[in-house]
């Protein structure tokens, strides 16, 4: 990691000396690590999903309700050797998988752990969905679920939000790229996913277009069963966060029921959100519970 390029910013910085532009460097830094149930239902489960919540981010969108890790990188320090426990211990927990949340800068650390041996169950990499195509494929039978955002549909709204102007087809490209190692989703007899791509959507306020241009884009480049789509209704604005005047409300019912509606045109499968959602509660405590 003397010059990273693992996500597309490609900084080229020195991440064992500095921070690269995810916020961090080259030392893992985890937040949390414990069961979650708030994942869609066929990842949380009865049981909980085992989540480790990673510091920094490759895009730090100015409206991330986890900004506290990943803009400020909150954390805790952890060895390779740690997290590999860590994974351990979640599966003891009961754990129906493991979950890695905002993993992307540490991928080459996450593969060493792995290979200290993984519980037997399935990988999920929980991502905002501006990947690299060349890092995802170095994780090619090591995640059986990839669970990435599809933000924005257009370069000017992700260059205003999250200062990635390529990010539309960054995105399509990285999750053409998580369809053809998964296939399409498969489920274990108890109704959870074990391989596949669950797609979120998070409908802003003032850009219901855009989520549905993001739908006809989608529809476009995949078959119906190669994803399931979720789409969230749980934006949230934050307090203490200067948001530019379209972000500083909740999203409305008509914008995000028009954006099902499209999704359910379109043939996908998938989830949708309760409205009640959108509260701060929902968002974890950052106490390094399990780390």
């Amino acid at each position: 990691m003397s010059g990273c390029r693992l996500c597309p910013r490609s900084c080229g910085i020195d991440r064992s000396r500095t921070p690269g532009y995810c916020g961090v460097t080259s030392t893992l830094r985890v937040a949390r690590a414990a069961l979650h149930h708030w994942e869609e239902p066929c990842i949380s489960g009865e049981r909980g999903s085992g989540t480790v919540f990673f510091s920094g981010c490759p895009l730090r969108c100015i409206f991330c309700q986890n900004h506290e890790i990943s803009t400020h990188s909150l954390g805790r320090e952890i060895t390779t050797a740690r997290l590999s426990e860590i994974f351990h211990e979640l599966a003891e927990a009961g754990a129906h998988n493991i979950n890695l949340v905002s993993p992307t800068q540490y991928t080459p650390q996450i593969l060493e752990a792995m290979e200290m041996g993984m519980p037997d169950l399935p990988v999920v990499w929980n991502t905002g969905g501006y990947e690299k195509v060349d890092t995802l494929r170095t994780l090619a039978g090591r995640v059986d679920i990839y669970l990435p955002d599809f933000k924005y549909a257009f370069s000017d709204t992700a260059a205003r939000y999250s200062c990635a102007p390529d990010y539309p087809e960054v995105a399509l490209a990285a999750i053409g790229e998580m369809v053809s190692q998964t296939g399409k989703p498969q489920f274990g007899e108890d109704g959870m996913l074990k391989r596949g791509v669950i797609l979120r959507h998070l409908v802003l306020p003032g850009h219901r277009k855009e989520s549905i241009e993001i739908i006809r884009r989608l529809a476009a480049t995949f078959s119906p069963d190669d994803i399931l789509l979720s789409i969230m209704s749980q934006y949230t604005p934050y307090e203490g966060c200067e948001l530019p005047p379209e972000l500083r409300r909740r999203v409305c019912s008509y914008e995000y029921d028009s954006v099902v509606e499209a999704a359910v045109d379109a043939g996908f499968g998938g989830f949708m959100q309760d409205r009640r959602s959108a509260k701060e509660e929902y968002t974890p405590d950052w106490d390094f519970s399990g780390v």
